[in-house]
């Protein structure tokens, strides 16, 4: 693994906690062992029979009168010993708590991770239903503390140990913000020091301080945490700008909590409401705080399946910016801990191989509560960690396709950390690995026959006739489906040119051209959505839209962009599934659930007047007169469909208009067309048959093939190469003057006739390679294009009107290929 360049991190005035009183490498090395295993973390689905059966609490003492039962369920009473009961104790000092780590670290020896295979899977944010928690009418925190009280192991043997309530220091709003205006204003900061002090010491007094008012801590504990979230932000906004001694004083308490509780023991929801304020706490932003930071994230990333179910419902209602700074925060701890700005700043990577996995286990909870937000808070390539992009990839990518030679955690396990990018980088080193061994194959059955071997068989070989671009396509493809996994090469029927990328960006703009067009028949275009949809008509061969399947799993292969202008939820029926099911010729391929947003995307005018629907105040049966039936044209006659059996029969009601609307939405996007985008489906994944599809989203595999959306020519200006010219000759300012100032349209026409296609490759116009070389001919010549290598050939034009009608004429009249 490579070292490179570390990302900027952002300046915060967090307290750096390096002095004698914290070792950094025996914090880690501690309890390293206990953190989440290095091996493959455990899917976020989560049982539905998991219920609490008892009130035991996390101490071993009976559940008091407020505090709810363990989520997580035990039989029998935890019993502490004295040495157990020595280290619960709160400590005034962190040399305490790094003593009694050691002693604890000393007694349970090491611990080494555990890799669990799991297999090739991504990780599923779409959670089950949450379980009901159990029924509590009580105040939130009424309970014992969970800090036992100091006897002597005598007393112990004697008498049970009496609780001792721990302070709880609760204030309003408006109440600190006084306090801390008064701090400000005098220059002591003594009444807000003992506040802070106090609270973080224990989780106990952490949810005390924090719990919303009485009149609104009714509400189900699993749908929201009863924290008063203004109360916390204004805490830990002020805590940003407080002395550095009131800061360590946050941290050692924080410290003293996650110790007082066992990592693999039952959690209450008074725990989990613990978690939930300390993981927001902007302090961990701090690369000096990470080992503190480290422990947390490892009691988070041990919860049970249901616990990591009710964060995930707590954690969608943090306000968008909260949200978006944790998921900030836990991306700056994996890419620091993987490439350290500084060698000695972290423990040894050897001792805390838990970190990163732990770290992106909880990062996956955000991710899942993300995804079930509509609209999402951030979006999805936020969560995105550039700084895996120069890790190696490819193991990452074998070690997850074989847990079983290669066990432990890999980052593909969850795919959505990865970009883009690095997604692109896996299916092309994938399809690059099977083009190789297509052609192996190819000349180890040569040399078996005794045949000489020649260059062409190691590709995939096309011979098209422009006269007949789609008929000799949909036949060549045909009888060459067994080569379609070598490197594609085009050649047109009586045209000298050769192909080197250029020939077969062509092939693919003219055959998408002609097959789009409307009287073709294949497609219908919407000119509001400014996309192309299946045609429902019936035919009796769909080898066409096989073609149009393997023509962009062609280009996926090959990494070519394509202009395919379909709706996203094309994309998200071409992952349903990401894998053709293996043995099972009849599986039904292609169907999902589709909602009205869905349609508004495919066909707007259509999902405005079923909203409308859905949204009509009078009696539906009597005004509409609608039934559960609808009708299309075909060749000028009306033909009528039943979206259940005996629709025609059924009228729509208020009561089941819902149930119509959705019918409806299936029957236009799932049914009416599962025989054309089966065709489609096949031919696809015909050719781009991988494992690493797996690892996108439905944008995604539409960035893939259609690349970015973004054309930005100043981008191209700045990464554009010169050979024979200078940026600052006159006849290149003067190209880039024309170029800037074109329209948009014109614009995608020059990128046509310069690269061969006019969409952006993905990562944008700065990954593109662009040369522009200078000719010496005669000036009355335009200019030329080598499509292969991106390059342009151009003339020292003496003025910019002359250079501006010479790349017009050859930017507006491109089409076509010849030999030099």
């Amino acid at each position: 693994m490579s070292q490179v360049g570390q990302q900027q991190l952002r300046p915060s005035t967090v307290a750096c906690v390096q002095d004698d009183t914290i070792s950094d490498g025996k914090l880690a090395a501690g309890e390293g062992g206990k953190g989440l295993a290095e091996g493959r973390a455990t899917s976020a689905r989560l049982p539905v029979n998991n219920t609490p059966t008892n009130t035991t609490t996390t101490d071993g003492g009976s559940a008091g009168p407020g505090l709810l039962p363990p989520i997580s369920p035990t039989t029998s009473k935890v019993m502490e010993t004295d040495e157990q009961r020595k280290t619960h104790r709160p400590f005034a000092k962190i040399s305490n708590f790094l003593s009694a780590l050691r002693t604890r670290g000393g007694k349970e020896g090491e611990e080494k991770s555990v890799r669990k295979g799991s297999g090739r899977r991504r990780y599923v944010g779409n959670l089950p239903p949450i379980q009901p928690p159990p029924t509590c009418s009580t105040p939130l925190v009424t309970a014992p503390p969970t800090t036992p009280v100091r006897t002597s192991p005598t007393q112990q043997q004697q008498s049970p140990a009496k609780s001792q309530q721990p302070i709880v220091i609760r204030k309003t709003l408006q109440e600190f913000k006084d306090d801390a205006a008064q701090a400000h204003s005098s220059g002591s900061f003594k009444t807000l020091q003992e506040f802070y002090s106090t609270s973080f010491d224990s989780f106990y007094q952490l949810v005390g301080t924090f719990q919303e008012e009485s009149t609104t801590i009714t509400r189900n504990p699993v749908e929201h945490p009863g924290v008063s979230a203004q109360l916390l932000d204004a805490v830990y906004s002020e805590l940003m700008e407080l002395p550095q001694d009131i800061q360590k004083v946050v941290l050692r308490g924080i410290v003293n909590s996650l110790l007082q509780k066992d990592i693999k023991g039952p959690r209450c929801y008074n725990d989990l409401r613990a978690y939930f304020i300390l993981v927001q706490n902007p302090q961990f932003s701090h690369v000096k705080t990470y080992v503190i930071f480290a422990h947390l994230i490892r009691h988070l990333a041990h919860l049970e399946d249901r616990e990591h179910q009710v964060l995930v419902g707590w954690m969608r209602r943090l306000p968008s910016v909260q949200f978006r700074d944790i998921v900030d925060r836990l991306l700056q701890f994996i890419s620091v801990r993987l490439f350290p700005p500084k060698q000695d700043e972290l423990p040894p990577l050897a001792k805390c191989g838990w970190w990163i996995p732990s770290a992106t286990k909880v990062l996956a909870l955000f991710n899942a509560a993300n995804n079930i937000c509509v609209p999402m808070k951030i979006p999805h390539n936020h969560f995105y960690n550039s700084a895996l992009d120069h890790i190696d990839l490819m193991a990452e990518y074998m070690a997850w396709q074989n847990p079983a030679t290669h066990p432990g955690f890999s980052f593909c396990q969850y795919p959505y950390i990865l970009s883009i990018a690095a997604k692109r980088k896996i299916l092309q080193r994938d399809s690059e690995h099977q083009m190789i061994m297509n052609a192996r194959r190819s000349l180890v059955q040569k040399v078996q026959r005794r045949q000489m071997p020649d260059m062409g068989m190691l590709f995939l070989n096309l011979n098209i006739r422009r006269s007949q671009l789609v008929s000799d396509s949909v036949n060549e493809i045909m009888q060459k489906r067994g080569d379609l996994k070598k490197k594609l090469k085009v050649t047109f029927v009586g045209e000298p040119g050769l192909d080197m990328g250029g020939l077969t960006k062509e092939w693919f703009l003219l055959l998408l051209r002609q097959i789009f067009q409307p009287e073709y028949g294949m497609f219908t275009y919407d000119d509001k959505a400014h996309c192309y949809w299946f045609s429902s008509i019936k035919v009796d061969n769909y080898s066409e839209f096989h073609l149009v399947g393997v023509l962009m799993g062609l280009a996926v292969y090959n990494s070519i962009i394509l202009d395919m202008r379909f709706p996203p939820c094309c994309y998200k029926k071409l992952l349903s599934p990401a894998v053709v099911p293996y043995g099972n010729p009849r599986a039904r391929v292609g169907l999902v659930s589709l909602t009205v947003d869905d349609l508004q995307q495919t066909m707007p005018d259509l999902a405005h007047g079923l909203k409308e629907l859905l949204e009509y105040e009078g009696n539906v049966e009597e005004d509409l007169c609608m039934t559960f039936q609808v009708s299309r044209t075909e060749f000028g006659i009306v033909r009528t469909m039943n979206l259940k059996p005996g629709g025609d029969k059924i009228p729509v009601t208020n009561e089941n208009r819902a149930e119509f609307v959705q019918s409806y939405i299936n029957w236009l996007l799932n049914e009416s067309i599962y025989h054309q985008f089966s065709a489609f489906y096949y031919g696809f994944h015909g050719v781009c048959a991988s494992n690493a599809l797996l690892l996108l989203r439905p944008e995604e595999v539409e960035t893939l093939v259609c690349g970015s959306p973004e054309l930005d020519m100043f981008a191209l200006m700045r990464v554009t190469e010169y050979e024979g010219y200078s940026r600052t000759d006159p006849t290149i300012k003067a190209f880039w003057e024309v170029v800037l100032f074109m329209p948009v349209p014109l614009q995608k026409k020059f990128l046509l006739f310069c690269t061969g296609s006019d969409r952006i490759p993905v990562g944008g116009m700065a990954e593109m390679v662009f040369k522009i070389v200078r000719i010496n001919s005669s000036l009355n010549m335009l200019p030329i294009a080598h499509t292969c290598f991106n390059q342009l050939c151009l003339p020292p034009y003496k003025s910019k009107k002359h250079l501006a009608q010479k790349l017009l004429i050859a930017v507006q009249n491109a089409e076509g290929f010849g030999l030099e």
